[in-house]
């Protein structure tokens, strides 16, 4: 059983429970006897109407109560403990894992299912846990011995017991093999609601713009919907156990009550003796009622653990090299050489590029351009591993990026993605993100760590990213809080404090994936002259749609349908390239361009 193997590191804490059940479990079958005795001895026989054996047998009654309650409270905390060590641990190991991932495995599961698992299915995890601890080595504790008792007190009962076991058995049969197959579909369900829900507050705006409220709605109430049903025959079914266990509970009861009675009549059972039996008769029952329901409850907690699993044992695309290797001290800086490279999605049918080949320089400007779809931005994802090669190689400093620990790759690139993304706490926090002033943010207090990049530094990236406006304007200025995702600034906003991010960590390489397109022009002219003027040390990886943008760059990749169609200058690729002089037309007048009319 999978959930049993999460106990591995809890061990002694199991152990612990076990033995405090077990104290639990003798102290209240100790409670029948006791009673027993009290009618038998201290009711109508020997010591009938005598108050100080009455006293004493209530006193040792109510010591066992007490101890069965400490018992059962130590129990349930460290019960409670060990679940919720289990809970955290299983989310940090799916945190991490997800943490390791490229796009293609996120996609993979998708990003809803991945929160879904490591919430809602993790917590089913915790509770069964706990279940497992308290109830499943509880009730077969109190099963085994009470059915010693039983079988010890004869008086030829034991046959009531065995047909109300029976009865148990049928009916939790019966329900096992109506609500197993709905339990997995219950937690794919989950997923597709959260799935609706996070494209809805995605898209509100779009949906909004369209007039298709009423349409998503009816989206969302349909999956809303096919979950409540899961639910509804799950519960149905659940809720149909309790009423039939006490039927036949009671049922076992009159049939003890019935049979003995005549035993107690014909002098082979006594009073004491046969409301003993009914109270070891109820527990065996309960016992076997407990297991019964946690045999049909297990299987959902089963398919969680399955499921968040199947997160933790997936094998990252982007690994960490077993040897890594860094770039000598003295080799060339911001060299960054993609040689014959070619990149193919999984399950793909064709590379997305192929036989790519150019290489940066410091404080030179690399751009590629292309149409939509020419692999563009697939291409500069391979410089900070987001994805690796499936042919050729990409060095840096001399070093196949494949061979660098992960850390040292993405501490010399500097990767600025088309949407950039803010974190919530303030403009400081986003900034030095990617350097080693970063902090904990609290959320709540919107207060940063201090770091041990210097303001000045900040505030020359923010400077260098043409964000100094921004800052200024913000009451606050670097501590001005940023909303989850940047919401509370614009888009060009974003843009710029993703690009200051990127460049307070002086990077070796500056890789701008289509990071000036919700810029206005000027903006975008002063933020090119600016890292031009600022990264003297740093090589930089451009990608854009405007040729404005990348007019004055040192050299120009063209890619088309994943290859290479020129290399070269702005004015070289214009009297080479068909395809650039094609791309420069649409955007730009040919006196723009320096060309004669009607060339």
């Amino acid at each position: 059983m999978r959930l049993a193997r999460l106990l591995r590191g809890h061990v002694g804490e199991v152990v612990a429970v076990f033995a405090l059940l077990l104290a639990q479990a003798l102290c209240e079958l100790s409670l029948p006897r006791y009673m027993s005795d009290i009618v038998n001895v201290g009711v109508v026989g020997a010591q009938a109407g005598n108050a100080a054996y009455l006293g004493h047998m209530a006193l040792v009654m109510f010591g066992f109560c007490v101890g069965s309650l400490v018992a059962a409270m130590l129990s349930g905390l460290i019960a409670s403990r060990v679940a919720a060590a289990v809970a955290r641990d299983l989310r940090r190991k799916v945190f991490a894992k997800v943490m390791s991932f490229s796009p293609a495995e996120v996609n993979r599961f998708s990003q809803s299912s991945l929160i879904t698992r490591c919430t809602n299915d993790v917590q089913q995890i915790q509770n069964m846990v706990v279940i497992m601890l308290r109830m499943v080595m509880f009730a077969p504790v109190m099963g085994v011995v009470a059915v010693v008792q039983v079988m010890t007190m004869g008086g030829g009962l034991a046959w009531i017991v065995g047909a109300a076991l029976l009865a148990v058995l049928g009916v939790v049969t019966v329900l096992f093999s109506l609500t197993m197959p709905r339990f997995k579909v219950m937690q794919s369900l989950v997923d597709r609601v959260n799935l609706v829900a996070r494209e809805m507050l995605d898209g509100l705006m779009t949906i909004r713009a369209f007039g298709r409220q009423d349409h998503e709605l009816e989206r969302f109430d349909e999956a809303s919907g096919d979950l409540r049903d899961a639910q509804l025959f799950v519960n149905r079914a659940m809720t149909l156990m309790m009423p039939l266990m006490m039927l036949v509970m009671n049922v076992a009861t009159v049939a003890i009550v019935w049979f003995g009675s005549r035993g107690v009549a014909a002098g082979a059972m006594r009073v004491g003796d046969m409301m003993a039996f009914i109270s070891y008769a109820m527990m065996i029952v309960m016992s076997f009622l407990i297991v019964s329901m946690v045999a049909v409850i297990l299987p959902r907690a089963e398919v969680s653990v399955g499921r968040v699993q199947e997160v933790i044992a997936v094998e990252p695309a982007v690994r960490e090299p077993k040897h890594p290797v860094a770039p000598a001290a003295d080799a060339p800086r911001g060299r960054l050489v993609f040689d014959h490279v070619g990149f193919r999605y999984p399950d793909a049918e064709g590379d997305v590029v192929s036989d790519v080949s150019f290489a940066t320089a410091p404080g030179k400007i690399t751009a590629i351009v292309g149409s939509t779809g020419s692999g563009k931005s697939t291409l500069v994802q391979l410089a900070p591993r987001l994805y690796d090669p499936t042919s050729g190689t990409v060095t840096l400093d001399g070093v196949d990026t494949r061979q660098m620990s992960l850390a040292d790759l993405r501490s010399r690139v500097g990767y600025v993605p088309q949407q950039g993304f803010l974190f919530s706490g303030s403009i400081r926090s986003n900034v030095a993100f990617g350097t080693d002033a970063v902090g904990t943010d609290d959320a709540a207090s919107g207060t940063d760590a201090p770091g041990a990049t210097g303001e000045k530094d900040l505030l020359r990236a923010v400077e260098v990213a043409q964000a100094s406006e921004l800052v200024s304007r913000k009451d606050g200025g670097l501590d001005a809080p940023i909303a989850q995702g940047g919401t509370n600034v614009s888009g060009g906003q974003r843009q710029r404090l993703a690009i200051a991010r990127a460049r307070a960590m002086r990077p070796e390489v500056l890789v701008l994936d289509d990071s000036f397109s919700a810029l206005d022009y000027a903006t975008d002219a002063r933020l090119r002259q600016a890292l031009a003027r600022e990264c003297a040390d740093t090589a930089v990886l451009v990608v854009a749609q405007r040729v404005a943008t990348v007019m004055g760059a040192d050299q120009i990749v063209v890619l088309d349908e994943g290859c290479v169609v020129g290399q070269g200058t702005h004015e070289e690729l214009l009297r080479s390239c068909p395809e650039y002089l094609e791309i420069a037309k649409s955007q730009l007048s040919a006196s723009e361009l320096g060309l004669k009319e009607g060339e």
